[in-house]
């Protein structure tokens, strides 16, 4: 059997957490938002047309921010289109979705339904196809109390408060030449540059995202931050980061060991903002938001093809996911929170239905996939500080990433206790961990989960929801404080 072994010392400490690392995503894509989060049809329907059993899950996810309205939707959206009475709305063609976009649902709607979830809204502008001007507009809709006539017609329309959304994306994958209005990083960072500023012009507190590479394997990745955050730097407070994984040919082990491939994109955006910051002699530091992030069957997408119509809220990106897709996310989720002193927002790409932690059945039932587990978890139970854990681990071959070890790990601490979080990446037998816990006092293990399943393939469904769940670990030892982490599993230990 394997051994592994963490030290846990509060003395040690990474950042605080960051609530808003356990942010998502919605935007208008396939199913994400009608008969995802909006249904007035379905039995469970607020008077606002909300799906009440999607918020109840919303809020059991434990999630912080959502990113809104895309997304590659963004690049081509008229905000305006999705104000005001619904029944005068124009019915609109998404390229980047090649469907039909009823706008039904819009920035309004949007806000209203994030009080009534418990998150903070977090708006993209459209720097594909529009620029400033609208980018302006936006923000003295949402944002200006009255007296003008975006903010007056806000009140108009129903919303007499101001919406007060505080961190904006200028774009989205503005790097990407499928992106409506891709750009060079010169042309990007020029009109980035110049929105931030008007944008600042209007509330010089607002929190900006410039955006960075989609993917680590961009060809113009590395040149595009540093050219970029050469026009944005003294502008904008974070700049983006996109990553998605999956399991390729068979692959396994490195499909299990793909975080990282995330550590390694987050150091070098880090070099790259903190070299651009030294050239212009800034005391500033960029942080990062990591606003798309998951496992994501692309491959799959791709071999679909373009639909000869334009539907509306076609099914899209509905992956299913399964034990081993839950395992890797929940290493993804590690090195978010092992990177808490740079990446301090991440959005989890998407809610619902669309590649997400939530499934819903049209005017049916709404589930929890495997994923939810991990992040519902990780939001709930990481407070404090996050601990700077160096895990002692024996490693495996990769064909992907080369040698790894097979356990991966972070911990967090406040005064009420600390909880680790823990993946097991062998797929051949167990893990036994020690825990030295001896710098926290008299601490015991007060409970210990893992997510596992025999098949490692094993999904939920509606039909049976539970069958992937966390559930208690009987495998701990006291003395010296020790579990046994299941082959392929996602694992949380509590300390008090």
């Amino acid at each position: 059997m394997h051994q592994a072994k963490v030290t846990l010392d509060p003395a040690f400490t990474v950042a605080p957490v960051r609530r808003r690392t356990f942010g998502t995503f919605v935007e208008h894509l396939g199913r994400c938002v009608y008969t995802g989060i909006y249904e007035p049809d379905h039995p469970t329907a607020d008077d606002d047309g909300f799906r009440g059993d999607v918020l109840g899950l919303t809020r059991e996810l434990g999630v912080s921010t959502v990113r809104y309205p895309g997304g590659n939707f963004v690049s081509g959206y008229r905000w305006e289109d999705g104000i005001g009475p619904v029944e005068r709305r124009p019915r609109r063609l998404d390229l980047a979705w090649h469907s039909t976009e009823t706008n039904e649902v819009g920035v309004d709607e949007f806000v209203r339904w994030c009080r009534k979830a418990g998150v903070e809204p977090m708006m993209a502008v459209n720097l594909g196809t529009r620029g400033i001007a609208e980018a302006l507009d936006l923000l003295e809709y949402c944002n200006h109390p009255s007296g003008t006539t975006l903010s007056d017609l806000r009140v108009a329309n129903g919303s007499k408060e101001p919406h007060g959304i505080r961190m904006w994306c200028l774009g989205n994958e503005m790097d990407g030449p499928w992106q409506t209005g891709h750009k060079t990083p010169r042309e990007y960072g020029r009109l980035a540059a110049e929105t931030a500023r008007a944008l600042r012009m209007v509330d010089p507190k607002l929190e900006l995202v410039a955006c960075g590479s989609s993917s680590s394997s961009m060809p113009t990745f590395g040149t595009w931050e540093a050219e970029v955050l050469a026009e944005t730097y003294d502008l904008v407070d974070y700049i983006s980061c996109h990553a998605y994984y999956e399991e390729k040919d068979g692959d396994l082990g490195s499909f299990l060991a793909c975080s990282t491939d995330m550590e390694y994109f987050i150091s070098s955006v880090v070099a790259t903002a903190d070299h651009v910051g030294a050239r212009l002699k800034s005391r500033k530091k960029i942080d990062i938001s990591f606003d798309e992030w998951n496992v994501w069957y692309l491959s799959r997408f791709h071999d679909t093809g373009t639909p000869e119509d334009w539907p509306v809220a076609p099914p899209l990106l509905e992956d299913h996911y399964h034990l081993a897709d839950a395992v890797a996310f929940g290493g993804l989720l590690i090195t978010l929170l092992r990177n808490s002193d740079r990446v301090s927002a991440a959005s989890l790409a998407q809610l619902v239905n669309v590649i997400a932690p939530i499934m819903t059945e049209p005017g049916g039932r709404a589930w929890r996939q495997t994923t939810f587990h991990p992040f519902a978890q990780a939001s709930r139970f990481a407070t404090g500080d996050v601990l700077r854990v160096e895990p002692d681990s024996p490693a495996y071959e990769t064909k992907a990433y080369g040698e790894v070890p097979l356990l991966h790990a972070v911990a967090t601490h406040d005064a009420e206790g600390t909880t680790l979080f823990a993946v097991n990446r062998s797929t051949g037998g167990p893990l036994s961990l020690e825990i030295d816990a001896r710098a926290l006092g008299g601490v015991r293990v007060v409970e210990a989960t893992t997510l596992t399943d025999a098949d490692v393939y094993a999904r939920n469904t509606a039909d049976d929801p539970t069958r992937i769940a966390p559930r208690p670990n009987p495998d701990v030892e006291a003395g010296p404080l020790r579990v046994l982490l299941p082959p392929v599993s996602w694992n949380v230990i509590r300390l008090a």
